[in-house]
């Protein structure tokens, strides 16, 4: 039985077009399957989980089938939910002439490069904080490589921001102490915001990082560019000390095609197949190419049949 099965948190990452969404949701649906609450969680805009079941969804928990539920994160809800918490934020602490000013600049940095990643990141870490006691298995299907990686390490990016925002407030604090001469704490909601929002990043970065609780899984095909950008994602997200320990294979050509065609891509898959053996010391599921789109249920289950036989077969 592979390890992955254990796990409480699992992030599905890769290339686009290899699978990720399909994949993930094999993966969602085969825990369901064996009688496990899983939540299944989009942070891909293209929201291709909805249209694999077939059904609407939206930000809150909608019901799949017994045991599964999913939520697809719309990013410029995310966007919009995030900035109106940071006015909410700013109430009471700005003088009343300064408000509007105040919230036009926030309304202006919601077309900032980065707003949407920080609002998405923010519900990232709510999922995860206050979700994960109500599910056994949480499983993200993320966007492209580039959007994982950068998503996947917000929480150390962030925890060093917030830090030196903290270490200014606090020394801001202490020199208004000495000028008031009575050396009294200062009261300073800012101050506590940051904090409380530096104990979740902490929170989430431990778990993020725990091996024990979550999963990185990247998909790929047997083609030279998903393999190289793998590649590359990995050694990236070593670097931040986040291990990715498995990978799906997707899409493998079907043996029993025997046209002169498809004997001729079998030789150049077999040679990718030996590459990423190679590059790859991760455990390995594979998957093969079925002969249609998984836009249903039906074809789902198909994935998650031939998924469930080498998560619990395979060494």
């Amino acid at each position: 039985m592979k390890k992955i099965l254990n796990k409480k948190i699992v992030f599905f990452g890769g290339k686009g077009g290899v699978g990720k969404s399909t994949s993930a949701s094999a993966f969602a649906l085969t825990l369901a399957k064996q009688g496990n609450r899983t939540l299944l969680v989009s942070t891909d805009p293209a929201h291709n989980v909805g249209d694999i079941f077939q059904k609407p969804l939206s930000g809150k928990p909608q019901t799949l089938t017994d045991n599964l539920w999913a939520i697809e994160i719309d990013p410029d809800e995310e966007t919009k939910r995030y900035l109106d918490g940071v006015k909410k934020n700013l109430k009471g602490l700005v003088k009343s002439k300064m408000v509007e000013e105040a919230h036009r600049q926030i309304d202006l940095a919601a077309g900032s490069p980065g707003a949407d990643e920080a609002a998405l990141f923010d519900r990232l870490v709510s999922i995860i904080l206050d979700e994960k006691a109500a599910f056994d298995t949480i499983v993200f299907d993320t966007a492209p490589t580039g959007h994982t990686i950068r998503l996947l390490t917000l929480p150390e990016l962030m925890g060093a921001w917030i830090d030196g925002m903290l270490k200014r407030r606090q020394s801001m604090n202490e020199n208004y102490s000495a000028w008031m001469e009575d050396g009294e704490p200062v009261e300073d909601p800012i101050y506590d915001i940051l904090h409380k929002r530096k104990e979740r990043f902490s929170a989430v970065r431990e778990v993020l990082l725990d091996e024990r609780q979550t999963e990185y899984v990247f998909v790929l095909n047997p083609e030279r560019l998903p393999i190289v950008e793998t590649e590359k994602a990995v050694q990236t997200l070593k670097k931040h000390d986040i291990d990715v320990r498995t990978l799906v294979v997707n899409k493998l050509l079907p043996k029993e095609e025997t046209s002169s065609f498809f004997q001729k891509r079998m030789e150049q898959e077999k040679e990718y197949l030996e590459w990423i053996n190679r590059t790859f010391a991760q455990d390995k599921i594979y998957i093969p190419l079925l002969d249609g789109d998984v836009s249903s249920l039906e074809a789902l289950h198909q994935v998650s049949e031939r998924m469930e036989a080498e998560l619990y077969v395979r060494p």
